[in-house]
């Protein structure tokens, strides 16, 4: 054998250890890209939940000589990227306008979604999506067909942007009549109109929201931004381009006007009921600020956060139903968060085809599919599952009744923003808990529904059939 053979043969025969090679930036970069969407999701809102906290955390955020906490820090972070609206420390007075900034720029991000702004950049960079980038932000988006990506963002950036300009528009000249000054106004019509249509609820001024009861030129703006928001994307673009011809909506458009209107109505209408001569809320109103106050109550679980009325001197009926309307949430692909409006909605037809004896769940002229109806069934028990560990975990932490442990959980992972008044209370432990919450309640609904999408398989051997006794 010569000896160019027999280096090749010792080359061939060399130990697999050493032949490996350390990995570089490009294996992680290929192992990034190749990961689920899912896996990157949690990952960039896990990283961009540190950016913020870090930000929040500086000196120059706060209002006094003294830095937030940690704790704190990383629960407004959490709160302003999951579009929450749950604070410790009051937004009005320990923010300085840097520290109100940098909500305003979280709020933006995470109401838009995150992989939603990394593609936003990636096109006005490179003016071109990869296709696993576009897989991961068609899941985000709710794009039908992956051609379609781009385009779509560029409409939710154009919608979305526009639809804060209206509210800012709106709102900055009743700022300016009732002295707030040219600058405060601008910047607190801006900081509304961010935090209203992204559903974040975070609000600028120490006197709060309950000083706008029943005024119509700051409860109308901020309601109809909160309710659009909430629809999702997918429906604001399928309205915006068959605005004249509804029949052409898709299901999912129809299915989530359809329970939301539902909902506000009888929301608004158990608010009056309830509240009518209660003293601490709507009884001392008149008629008019009654009415505006029931209807921007009932708006508002939708993850809108606002309150112009006291959540904790609320009835307990009422707080039950905001339970209730919490839980349930907003529109697929909206800002808001709870199990979403479809989901209950299928929900509700399935229990409805199985009182009648259907077969099938059917809607206006379209049969569901079984595997739709399995996916609504596991985002429900797994959202109520979270609920009540936390509820658990919250009642064995703080003194608080369930009543009020309860709403604050829904409140959390509902990413609606509302309290009875005992967040800044809680001890370490408890925040915590809400902070995990958060963001689940941002993340979970959306990455189970994903995953459970996608991991329905053809069995070739079925196992025999039998029934067990349900109910």
């Amino acid at each position: 054998m010569s000896a160019g053979g027999a280096r090749g043969a010792r080359r061939r025969t060399a130990p697999v250890w050493a032949r490996r090679r350390a990995p570089g930036w490009r294996d992680h970069a290929r192992s990034l890209l190749k990961a689920t969407p899912a896996r990157i999701a949690l990952g960039v809102f896990t990283l961009l939940i540190g950016v913020f906290t870090i930000l929040l955390s500086l000196p120059a955020a706060t209002t006094g000589p003294e830095r937030t906490s940690l704790t704190d820090a990383l629960f407004t972070a959490v709160s302003a990227i999951c579009v929450t609206g749950l604070v410790t420390v009051d937004t009005g007075t320990h923010w300085s306008a840097f520290g109100l900034t940098v909500l305003m720029i979280a709020m933006k991000l995470g109401g838009l979604g995150l992989m939603t702004v990394a593609s936003l950049l990636s096109l006005s960079v490179m003016h071109r999506l990869g296709l696993a980038q576009r897989v991961i932000t068609a899941q985000e988006t709710r794009a039908e067909r992956l051609a379609e990506v781009g385009g779509v963002l560029r409409i939710i950036l154009l919608t979305s942007t526009a639809f804060e300009v209206v509210t800012f528009v709106a709102l900055t000249p009743y700022m300016v009549i009732t002295d707030h000054g040219i600058g405060q106004s601008l910047f607190l019509g801006l900081f509304y109109a961010i935090s209203a249509f992204n559903n974040a609820g975070f609000v600028p001024e120490a006197a709060g929201t309950a000083q706008y009861l029943g005024d119509p030129f700051f409860t109308v703006p901020i309601g109809l931004a909160v309710l659009v928001g909430s629809l999702g994307f997918p429906v604001i673009l399928v309205v915006v381009k068959k605005l004249r011809t509804p029949r052409r909506w898709s299901l999912h458009a129809k299915l989530t006007l359809t329970t939301t209107a539902l909902l506000l109505v009888l929301g608004a209408v158990g608010y009056l009921v309830m509240e009518w001569s209660n003293p601490q809320t709507l009884g001392g109103q008149g008629l008019g600020s009654k009415l505006l106050g029931a209807g921007f109550a009932s708006v508002m679980p939708r993850s809108g956060g606002f309150s112009t009325v006291d959540v904790g001197a609320m009835t307990a009926e009422s707080r039950l139903l905001t339970d209730l309307l919490m839980f349930i949430g907003g529109g697929s692909g909206s800002t808001a968060g709870g199990i979403r409006v479809t989901t209950f909605a299928l929900l509700m037809l399935s229990i409805w085809a199985e009182v009648r004896g259907n077969p099938d769940v059917e809607v206006f002229g379209r049969r569901i599919p079984h595997e739709t109806i399995r996916q609504a069934i596991g985002v429900l028990v797994m959202s109520a599952t979270v609920v009540f560990l936390a509820t658990f975990l919250l009642l064995r932490m703080t003194p608080y009744s369930l009543d009020q442990t309860l709403f604050e959980s829904l409140s959390a992972f509902g990413t609606v923003g509302l309290s009875t008044g005992i967040t800044a209370s809680l001890p370490t432990e408890a925040k915590w808990v809400l902070i995990v919450c958060m963001y689940v309640g941002r993340l979970g609904p959306m990455t189970l529904g994903a995953a459970l999408a996608i991991r329905s398989r053809v069995r070739m051997i079925q196992l025999p059939q039998e029934r067990p006794i349900v109910g």
